[in-house]
């Protein structure tokens, strides 16, 4: 840089000498004393002077600015030096705890809920297609659970919750709950007291074929939303062709129910249900609950669970001594699910019936049934006696009592709480909190206090 400027100096004292000794020919140089060889020889000094002062100026501007540009190359070399010393260290020592390798060695279990929107079913958690499907009519159905025809049961693989009781004698009868069924259901009974508390929150149509005194006259003062037996909306099935049925043949369907929703103006609902994960977290918390031993996750893919280790897999639940009525649970590690049975070995069987099939018999319709499985169980322990007609169950439904709740293959023993007939039921751990139900089939057993609950 300062070889290229000296030039331009030069050139500018040549310019300035050349006008003093064309002023010296004039005289003017006389008048102030100087020659034309002095003046031009003292012009030539200075020069040399100011050059020698810019040269070491620019020579010093110039190391500075080498100076500075090597601190700054030389700290950029040192962080980009250490940040690699981080990452490698970081990947050497690193290794990912078991939850994240399940996590991700699980490819068939979605857990990344991308951008579609999602909406989940009020009732039971499940994913349903549209939000607007949670203010459909629902429906509570009386079915019966007696040896006397009552099984195989018709649709109660689309109940998104059933009740289970004591209806009289030991015999017990379920309440279960739909909302957007296509399939037959059935048989259809008589209506308890209880179960129509049990019913209550769930703002549903009460589907039954009659019932005692104290339930008829339950339903008017409370002003349900009522369907009893009807030749419009149920029909008879053939008991020439199934003798067993004898009066447990009265049936039902998702499209004779919403044909008489839509008749009386019932046309959506508003329920109330109980506290649900979301299917990610109920994903997430399996994997917390089942893995967080240790295992040979390394091993697991494709959606394989043969290295979850469930605390139960065994639940059996006393309502008496009658072992035809007493429920037996084995938990299914591959589908999360408990497959129902009873005490005396027989299984819980259901049909599932094409949907508008029109007035059928399941026996000869709907194939071959399959066994129940629902997601959850749960035994609510319950203050149970007689009826003032001395024959049929009286249970108390509000108020509090011990419960357990059997999920993703762990018990969780708590309590439940009812505080009037119109509020759900809440479940709470040890603790005191709510307990959160994963998503699917619920079974509540409401078991008297002489009864029991067990599981291995």
């Amino acid at each position: 840089m300062a070889k290229n400027k000296i030039p331009k100096i030069k050139h500018q004292r040549k310019a300035n000498l050349k006008n003093i000794v064309e002023k010296s020919e004039t005289g003017e140089a006389s008048k102030i004393g100087l020659n034309k060889k002095t003046e031009a020889t003292e012009v030539i000094t200075i020069s040399d002077k100011d050059l020698k002062k810019d040269l070491k100026k620019t020579e010093k501007k110039g190391e500075k600015k080498s100076r500075f540009k090597l601190f700054y190359i030389i700290a950029a070399v040192l962080v980009v030096l250490i940040i690699a010393a981080d990452l490698f260290t970081f990947f050497l020592w690193y290794k990912p705890n078991k939850l994240d390798q399940v996590e991700s060695n699980f490819s068939d279990i979605t857990l990344d809920e991308k951008d579609k929107e999602h909406y989940y079913s009020i009732i039971d958690g499940t994913e349903i297609d549209d939000e607007s499907l949670n203010s459909a009519p629902v429906f509570c159905v009386q079915v019966p659970n007696g040896t006397d025809g009552a099984r195989p049961q018709a649709g109660l693989n689309e109940a998104r919750v059933i009740f289970e009781a004591v209806a009289e004698a030991g015999i017990t009868r379920f309440a279960a709950i739909f909302q957007n069924p296509t399939s037959a259901i059935g048989p259809v009974r008589s209506l308890r007291v209880y179960y129509l508390e049990w019913d209550t929150p769930f703002d549903c149509t009460i589907v039954h074929a009659g019932g005692p005194g104290d339930a008829a006259a339950a339903l008017r003062i409370g002003g349900y939303k009522d369907l009893n037996e009807s030749y419009v909306y149920m029909w008879r099935s053939n008991t020439n062709a199934v003798l067993h049925r004898a009066w447990n043949n009265l049936f039902t369907s998702g499209s004779r129910l919403k044909s008489f929703a839509n008749d009386n103006g019932y046309t959506t609902s508003s329920p109330t249900s109980f506290s649900r994960y979301t299917p990610k977290e109920a994903i997430e918390e399996r994997i917390k609950t089942q893995a967080s031993s240790p295992l040979d996750i390394d091993t697991a893919s494709n959606g394989s669970v043969a290295n979850f280790s469930p605390s139960v897999t065994s639940i059996n639940i006393k309502y008496g001594y009658a072992p035809n009525f007493n429920p037996h649970y084995d938990y299914d590690t591959t589908t999360n699910t408990y497959k129902r049975s009873y005490e005396s070995g027989v299984e819980q069987l259901i049909y599932n019936c094409p949907e508008d099939s029109g007035e059928l018999t399941p026996e000869t319709a709907c194939g071959e049934p399959t066994v129940a499985s629902p997601s959850v169980v749960i035994a609510m322990i319950v203050q149970e006696g007689r009826a003032s007609d001395n024959y049929h169950e009286s249970i108390k439904t509000t108020g509090s009592g011990k419960a357990y709740i059997f999920q993703n293959g762990e018990a969780i023993e708590g309590t439940w709480e009812k505080p009037s007939v119109d509020s759900q039921i809440t479940f709470k751990d040890g603790g005191g909190n709510i307990i959160k139900l994963i998503p699917g089939q619920t079974w509540i057993s409401a078991v008297p206090s002489y009864g029991a609950v067990e599981y291995n």
